[in-house]
């Protein structure tokens, strides 16, 4: 697969992830440009690469982009800028993650290494799916939404767009999630969530709803 150039956006921490996976993946690359729009990071580098252009700009249509920003919403407003100046997204897998080939992972998303995408799973677009997460046959994830370390998804999970499921929560099989949930590190989720809300603990309760306005 041959690409001209890709545009990475965001050089946090999310994005030496991402950068990593696309260094070891089997995409053969011609340029990758680092964009960020933290004036600070101006000139310094990422991963052995210079960060060197401020995230919107001229040139962006004559690649592929990839949003390495954690945050839901500010990863689908990027997305959505991008696709509107003829920009096309791209999905990064790393090769040390597990995808059936009867899954299906929407455009823009990243799954990182030793994550585990099982038969029937779809993956919205834009999606996080990190390291070491499980997402078990026939789950949905919504698009946008960030399915942190070692989450456990079980069978038939469905989850709403720009959702953040904490490190390490487990979600029981058939649950549904509504969209911009927050769910906290380590919670074992037992009953749907509505939209908005954020659960957190064993088992799993209600603390508050997001800020998803």
């Amino acid at each position: 697969m041959r690409i001209r150039s890709i545009f990475l956006v965001g050089a946090g921490g999310h994005g030496k992830v991402v950068l990593d996976a696309l260094i070891r993946s089997d995409v053969a690359i011609d340029k990758i440009c680092i964009l960020d729009s933290n004036t600070a990071l101006l000139g310094k580098e990422l991963c052995g690469l210079k960060i060197n252009i401020p995230i919107i700009q001229n040139g962006l249509e004559q690649g592929e982009f990839h949003i390495a920003i954690g945050n839901g919403k500010i990863r689908q407003n990027l997305y959505l800028q991008l696709l509107g100046i003829g920009s096309m997204p791209l999905s990064v897998i790393h090769p040390d993650a597990v995808v059936s080939r009867f899954s299906t992972i929407g455009l823009g998303s990243f799954i990182a290494a030793r994550a585990i995408i099982a038969p029937a799973a779809e993956i919205g677009e834009g999606s996080i799916i990190n390291h070491g997460a499980v997402v078990d046959h026939d789950c949905t994830v919504g698009s946008f939404s960030h399915v942190a370390p070692n989450v456990t998804l079980g069978g038939a999970v469905k989850v709403g767009a720009r959702v953040l499921i904490g490190a390490g929560a487990n979600i029981l099989p058939n649950i549904k999630i509504g969209d911009d949930a927050v769910i906290g590190a380590g919670a074992v989720v037992l009953n749907d969530i509505a939209a908005g809300e954020t659960y957190v603990g064993v088992p799993a309760t209600s603390i508050s709803r997001s800020n998803c306005d």
